[in-house]
């Protein structure tokens, strides 16, 4: 990235113009010790506008607690427009699946419960924001949110606005001089029992999907067997995630069905 302060400064602008022109408040954000949250929840607080930051605990590893933790406390110490929550959604959690009826579709109820969190944590935003009339920032990359679709839809999908969509994870890392225990972390969505990462999940790495994504409608690379594997997994998750990216389809009713 050669103009990283010109993106700031587009950014920040964009948000407060975007806020204003909704007679909105501030924002809320959902900070998970991740670069992605960090960066946007600096980039709300650069506007100068009231931002809550909340983590939402959901029997999460001590780790991925500790890095939000310490990255709100750094956003409070830098901005005094800068307020936070620390919740444990894990009880609410609990209660919903206690309530559940049985099932043997394990991996299918593993990948529900995820979504779930996501799910429980985007009601926990729009709480706040609805309190405070605030909007709710997302914190979705494009290899994300335009990529892969790696990301739960009325989720972390379920936001106001999108501040990073048009930026690439590398992009991400390099906008500001976020904590440095936030930038080594390996990324992760947190919503699994058995922690496992994002790399875990998709089977490649952002740098890879970075690259096979502007691979990914020219044919004139010369690609190695690990980056046709990487273009195939790219192509597949850009396919079935389809439908998170595109607008909720409406059945049209002919003129004649309704007159």
């Amino acid at each position: 990235m050669k103009t990283p302060e010109k993106v700031i400064e587009h950014i920040v602008s964009w948000l407060n113009e975007y806020r204003t022109r909704s007679n909105m408040n501030g924002f809320v954000v959902g900070v998970s010790g991740g670069v992605d949250s960090a960066v946007t929840s600096t980039l709300c607080a650069l506007t100068g506008a009231p931002v809550i930051c909340l983590e939402m605990e959901i029997h999460q590893e001590d780790n991925q607690v500790s890095r939000a933790n310490e990255h709100i406390k750094w956003l409070e110490n830098k901005f005094n427009n800068v307020s936070h929550h620390n919740l444990s959604l894990s009880g609410v959690f609990d209660s919903f699946v206690n309530g559940l009826p049985p099932t043997d579709l394990k991996e299918e109820q593993l990948l529900s419960l995820a979504n779930t969190r996501a799910r429980m944590r985007m009601s926990t935003l729009y709480y706040f924001a609805a309190l405070n009339r605030y909007l709710v920032a997302g914190t979705g990359n494009k290899i994300e949110d335009f990529g892969v679709g790696f990301y739960t839809k009325y989720g972390d999908g379920g936001v106001d606005l999108s501040p990073i969509a048009d930026l690439l994870k590398s992009h991400v890392f390099k906008i500001y001089n976020i904590i440095n225990e936030i930038i080594e972390a390996t990324p992760t969505d947190g919503l699994w029992d058995d922690n496992r990462n994002d790399e875990d999940q998709i089977g490649a790495s952002y740098e890879e999907l970075e690259k096979a994504m502007q691979i990914a409608h020219n044919l004139d690379y010369d690609l190695s067997n690990r980056e046709q594997e990487v273009l195939k997994i790219y192509k597949s998750l850009n396919s079935s995630n389809r439908h998170k990216m595109l607008p909720i389809p409406i059945c049209k009713i002919p003129k004649d069905y309704i007159r």
